[in-house]
């Protein structure tokens, strides 16, 4: 059932892709903003009671209603498995901000392309020269892939197996904005975006447990790319380049790109390094060769679990 709801959820975001200020995540935003501003009092127990309020409580309630529903109906317990995919699984929640980049770099527009890529991540970008704008289109496309689609998919499966139905797609993807949504404002306070400042502990509970849940997504991301792209060179630049990065998650996935496509990406990189080459605009598509490679490779190995489990 879990390929099956996979491959009918990514069919459909691809034929309907869900609007940016859909009503489900902008629900889900303002629960976020809401259980800030009632839960964090700053306290040292804020920060575990905010985090287990904003994410725990939403993934206990999707593995609630996947349990009672697995009870009375198999076909209802697909189709909710199938809509909550729907809003956490999918390409075209980031894939139009990289075609924005690249049909305007291959137009060789490169005010447009700036424009795109400073709209999508919110960095200055006007003396960033064209290498550093194919690179950083590369760094923050392979982020989104691994954040919205291949991650997914492995929290997805890990609780699946578990009983928990599609619970570890939210758990994914709330923990992932929740940290995000926190970041230092200029005086060294936290700050949630949209409201009030955030206490440190809600800051640090939630970049923490973010660390944690990511820690194997993000390694079974950089071993897609590796098996699917330059084998040796990704798993190489993944021990060595990884720790230079101030996310270590981020560097894996960031440094097996670079080995998979043999190319420079990631500030992990030393630009003296000679295994590597300059990013291109023709490593855009190669990017994308790799990201659906890595798909088919993550879809045969759920069939695979499917028909296990099935079997079992």
């Amino acid at each position: 059932m879990s390929f099956f709801a996979v491959f009918l959820a990514l069919l459909l975001e691809q034929a309907r892709p869900l609007d940016a200020q859909n009503w489900v995540h902008a629900g889900l935003r303002g629960w976020l903003k809401w259980v800030r501003f009632s839960f964090d009092a700053g306290q040292t127990h804020h920060g575990a009671l905010v985090w287990g309020m904003a994410v725990g409580l939403p993934v206990l309630l999707v593995a609630v209603v996947h349990m009672l529903l697995w009870t009375y109906s198999v076909v209802l317990t697909f189709l909710w498995t199938v809509v909550v995919l729907y809003f956490t699984l999918g390409f075209r929640q980031f894939s139009h901000h990289f075609t924005q980049v690249r049909g305007a770099l291959e137009r060789g527009d490169e005010p447009a392309a700036r424009q795109a890529l400073a709209d999508w991540q919110g960095m200055a970008v006007e003396e960033m020269p064209t290498s550093g704008l194919v690179r950083h289109a590369i760094d923050c496309s392979a982020l989104a892939v691994h954040k919205h689609v291949l991650g997914v998919l492995v929290c997805f499966v890990a609780l699946w197996v578990l009983g928990l139905g599609p619970a570890g797609a939210v758990l994914f993807r709330l923990s992932d904005y929740l940290a995000g949504i926190c970041r230092p404002s200029q005086s060294g306070a936290v700050a949630l975006v949209g409201a009030r400042q955030s206490s440190e502990s809600v800051f640090n509970v939630a970049n923490a447990a973010w660390r944690l849940i990511n820690h194997v997504p993000a390694r079974a991301t950089a071993l897609a790319f590796a098996v699917v792209g330059n084998f040796e060179e990704a798993v190489a630049s993944w021990r060595q380049q990884a720790s230079a990065f101030a996310d270590q998650n981020d560097g894996v996935v960031l440094s097996a790109t670079a080995g998979a496509l043999n190319l420079k990406v990631g500030p992990g990189l030393s630009e003296a390094d000679s295994l590597f080459k300059q990013p291109q605009l023709a490593h855009l598509t190669s990017l994308v060769g790799l990201v659906w490679r890595s798909v088919v490779l993550w879809m045969i190995f759920l069939a695979l679990v499917t028909l296990a489990h099935s079997v079992g």
